[in-house]
């Protein structure tokens, strides 16, 4: 059963409803009454309707489209560390050693972001990551190898175009 909570002030609000579960099973397993907010909220640059389901009633509307706003950039953030540092295989099954391979990762992620930002990187931190990985060993200053790459200079779309590459072979 569906009834309207309350009128929404916010025009990003389209319906803001009390959710009762009607069946049975369903009801013996959650008996509380729920809220589902529909909202249009801006997801990477692009305006999109979403449904978020809550049992806080007490909050109004837009403050719980903005909780899960906030939850999905943390959301993205773990997602982007677990990619990109390879941190789902550990190398130790105590608490103590996944403890330590997590703060190695974070404290690696703040370093590489921390480089990024200070050497106008244009690209993807997955990029950055990879770029460092395969220069890991070699003894080489960070910079150089930012500015051979043609990133820390300027934008990388101005730096080259497809016009200026060779095929030999091609006419």
């Amino acid at each position: 059963m569906v009834k309207k909570l309350r009128k929404a002030t916010d025009k990003r609000i389209l319906r803001d409803d009390l959710v009762v579960l009607k069946n049975k099973d369903s009801r013996a397993n959650y008996p509380h009454r729920l809220r589902r907010v529909r909202a249009v909220v801006e997801v990477d640059g692009q305006q999109r309707e979403m449904e978020f389901l809550t049992n806080n009633l007490s909050w109004s509307a837009a403050s719980v489209t903005d909780l899960y706003r906030c939850r999905w950039q943390i959301e993205v953030f773990f997602k982007q560390i677990k990619q990109s540092l390879q941190l789902c295989d550990f190398l130790g099954n105590s608490a103590n050693a996944v403890r330590w391979q997590v703060w190695t990762a974070l404290l690696l992620y703040v370093l590489m972001r921390f480089l990024s930002v200070m050497s106008g990187w244009n690209h993807s931190f997955t990029r950055l990551f990879t770029l460092l990985r395969a220069a890991l060993w070699s003894k080489v200053d960070l910079w150089d190898l930012l500015r051979f790459c043609g990133t820390a200079g300027g934008h990388f779309r101005y730096l080259a175009t497809p016009q200026d590459a060779y095929f030999p072979g091609f006419a």
